[in-house]
């Protein structure tokens, strides 16, 4: 005789909060588990209908994710520290105009595209900071972004193309939209160091977006590029939907060390009166 067939129903019975968190734990909802408390008694004292109950939580779980995104992005930027647009001394630079890089910090539209943007300057005017800071405004919004000395990338393209994994390596970097080559003129005039900047250069051209800053204009770049044609063929790319910003200023570490002085001078004096 076959026996009966037996049926086990597990039944889960919920405890809340806290069968309430560790299920959102469990599915990886840690804004939800965060939140999920607090809300509850919000929505207990203010007569929130379920729905509302939900949405709530679910948008606390939404953002808590793009705060995340948004962190990780910061991390493998690897932006200078502290360089944002609210810190930055537009009166300063006269020349350069303030809503056209406000606008280059708010709309995306020139990043999603692919197009480039070209700091020019002597050194110590702020090209760096305000490269950075454009940058970072887009890391807010949720784009990626790599801020690299140029003698640096160029360094780490080379050692790629010893190992044979140049291609990988230029890949790699399109995971970013917005790459900075940051002060282009310290490369040195060399054969096989301009050739790796060229090779990723002409690799995100029209594809993926640059940030450029240099000390020389275009006119100057022959001492970059040791051949004549490739300077011409970077400089096309890099021309080619591109804003040029100019910052021809007296550099601010020059004023800085100035005011310093003066500051230095009149203490001295008024310790000696």
């Amino acid at each position: 005789m076959t026996p009966p067939t037996t049926t086990t129903t597990a039944t889960t019975t919920l405890n809340e909060p806290a069968d309430l968190i560790l299920l959102a734990k469990a599915l990886r909802l840690p804004s939800f588990a965060q939140y999920c408390e607090p809300l509850a008694q919000t929505a207990e004292a203010q007569g929130w209908s379920v729905r509302r109950y939900v949405h709530a939580l679910l948008s606390e779980e939404l953002a808590g994710r793009q705060n995340r995104r948004v962190a990780r992005f910061m991390q493998k930027a690897h932006l200078p520290v502290g360089k944002s647009l609210a810190g930055f001394d537009f009166s300063a630079v006269p020349a350069l105009n303030k809503r056209t890089c406000l606008a280059l910090a708010e709309q995306g539209s020139w990043v999603e595209q692919g197009h480039n943007l070209i700091l020019f300057g002597p050194s110590g005017t702020g090209k760096t900071h305000l490269a950075a800071a454009i940058m970072y405004a887009h890391l807010l919004q949720g784009r990626t972004a790599r801020f690299y000395r140029t003698t640096d990338l160029v360094q780490e393209l080379q050692a790629a193309r010893e190992q044979h994994r140049l291609e990988a390596a230029l890949k790699r970097l399109d995971a970013y939209q917005m790459l900075c080559l940051d002060d282009i003129g310290y490369v040195k005039r060399d054969r096989d160091e301009t050739a790796v900047l060229f090779e990723c250069i002409a690799h995100r051209y029209e594809r993926r977006s640059m940030v450029v800053t240099s000390n020389h204009p275009f006119s100057a770049w022959d001492g970059i590029f040791p051949d004549p044609s490739m300077t011409v063929a970077v400089v096309d790319r890099l021309v080619h939907h591109a804003t040029i910003l100019e910052l021809n200023t007296d550099s601010y570490r020059r004023k800085s060390a100035a005011k310093r002085l003066a500051a230095d001078s009149d203490d001295h004096r008024s310790t000696k009166a």
